[in-house]
């Protein structure tokens, strides 16, 4: 089958072969480049006993190499595993399970967090990414193996409300359908465009609307390692970014650095924000420079983006969402699944040909998501009289700190391993940086601490989902009927958990 990735690939690789396809710090690949260390890193897997369908995993920071590995995985036909660099190994060993990995691509500098999760389960392969570098030379290559429109073609792991780690499956036909849909509006990208990353590859946005985007419209990736906001204003103008896409976070610092004002932003054309509030101040910021912040609702069994504010709504509308897309559509419901009238809140559903076939192994969560052939977000919203979709609140019981969803029962699940702990309920804080941050509510017995708590939670678990805030009381937390504990009520004693308590790191 013909349409993959790996054939937008080669069809750019031999048309415009000397393009830049990838710029990242100091270093570039062109489209010639790119197929042929791609294609040697796709043979090098079948040769080493890779077999159509099976999970790879590729784990790393931002670099020139990840996204050339990440491409190869998709070229040798099988299933990539985006693994986040920041999981410690029990994490790892949980992602590594769920998606029955044969094989992990590692930077040399964490074989041994990777041997330590592989320790802790069943065995996988490990491969440096020193033995990956030598492939980089060498002749011509066009090999792959392409997948069908409807085989799973990457598992991306997102936190699920229960704690438990959901695999969302992406398949040829749903990525080209993301990348289609997204060149259809006059705001949308465009074949040969420039856009600027400044997000991890191994989230949606990076992968999905960096990498495969870029990829498939045969454009220019300009790939930072990490945000440095003088240097991101200035990349916008040196390389005439047409796309940049982020949380608030990232608009935030950039229209706060000293290159921001004498930045050239006149070439961008998208710029889409989600994953937290978009503060009125930082939307004017950016529009005194020409540019209108469109925030976007999305979730990664939707491609990421489902919808964006159009840009001639940007301002009048700037807490709107848009009202979906071309193809993708959306609609708030009540409980009973009539629709909600304009203004009465109620769930978000959405279809669209970007929307997960469903859960890797895991039918059950596959059926409660995807029900009469629509989305269910698990998100509270409205829609006004013109059917633009307002986000209100989360229906799942989940934190979104900087972009990325973290799981609060997950983080309960950590702390209450710890001998001592009565009872814990992990919430929301409010946080200026990130949107929001953890904060942990917890009983125990004499002996434990703040200082304990966090040194556990630091041990087992990414440095984001650590809790900021830990509140330690005398009282037992609140209750229902049933006697399971209140989140509800909870959430409301502790609202403004962020004014009455200091940081604990």
């Amino acid at each position: 089958m013909a349409s993959t990735v790996g054939s937008a690939l080669h069809w750019w690789a031999k048309t415009k072969g000397e393009q830049k396809a990838l710029v990242v710090a100091d270093e570039s690949l062109t489209y010639r480049e790119l197929q042929d260390w791609s294609s040697r890193i796709a043979r090098s897997l079948v040769d080493r006993g890779i077999e159509r369908g099976q999970r790879v995993g590729v784990l790393g920071p931002n670099s020139l190499t990840w996204p050339v590995v990440a491409l190869g995985v998709l070229k040798a036909g099988a299933v990539l595993v985006p693994l986040n660099p920041r999981f410690k190994p029990a994490e790892l060993r949980k992602v590594a399970d769920d998606s029955g990995l044969s094989l992990v691509l590692i930077p040399n500098e964490f074989t041994t967090i990777v041997e330590d999760a592989r320790a802790l389960g069943n065995s996988f392969d490990i491969v440096e990414f020193s033995d990956i570098t030598p492939l980089r030379e060498g002749d011509q290559d066009d090999f792959r193996i392409d997948l069908e429109p409807d085989e799973p073609t990457a598992v991306l792991f997102t936190s699920g409300s229960t704690g438990m780690s959901k695999g969302v499956i992406c398949t040829n036909r749903t990525l080209l359908n993301i990348v289609f849909e997204a060149t259809l509006t006059e705001e949308g990208f465009r074949p040969g465009s420039t856009s600027l990353l400044v997000l991890p590859l191994v989230f949606t946005p990076g992968l999905v609307w960096g990498l495969i985007m870029t990829t498939v419209l045969g454009g220019t990736l300009v790939v930072e390692k990490e945000l440095d906001p003088n240097r991101a204003a200035r990349l916008l103008g040196e390389h005439n970014v047409q796309a940049i896409f982020g949380v608030p976070l990232i608009f935030e610092a950039i229209s706060r650095s000293p290159e921001f004002e004498k930045a050239d932003l006149s070439s961008l054309r998208t710029a889409i924000v989600g994953g937290a509030a978009v503060a009125p101040a930082l939307l004017k910021r950016w529009a005194d420079k020409g540019v209108a912040l469109r925030q976007i609702y999305g979730m990664t069994e939707a491609g990421g983006v489902a919808t964006a504010t159009l840009v001639a709504e940007a301002f009048d509308h700037p807490d709107s969402c848009g009202s979906g897309s071309i193809f993708t559509e959306l609609k708030v419901v009540r409980e009973d699944g009539t629709e909600a009238a304009p203004g009465e809140e109620g769930e978000i559903l959405l279809r669209g040909p970007g929307v997960t076939p469903g859960y890797w192994n895991d039918p059950e969560s596959t059926a409660v998501a995807l029900r009469d052939g629509w989305l269910h977000s698990g998100d509270l919203g409205t829609r006004d009289a013109e059917g633009r979709v307002k986000f209100v609140d989360r229906l799942k019981d989940l934190i979104i700190t900087g972009g990325i969803n973290v799981s609060p029962v997950e983080i309960e699940r950590v702390i209450s391993e710890i001998p001592g702990v009565q009872e814990v309920a992990v919430i929301a804080a409010s946080d200026q940086r990130f949107g929001e941050t953890p904060a942990a509510i917890v009983t125990v017995e004499s002996g434990v601490d703040e200082a304990t708590i966090i040194e556990h939670c630091d041990r087992l678990m990414a440095d984001y989902k650590v809790p900021r805030y830990v509140v330690i009381r005398d009282e037992p937390l609140p209750r229902l009927p049933s006697g399971k504990l209140s989140k509800t009520a909870i959430r409301e004693e502790y609202k403004d958990v962020a004014d009455r308590f200091d940081k604990v790191r």
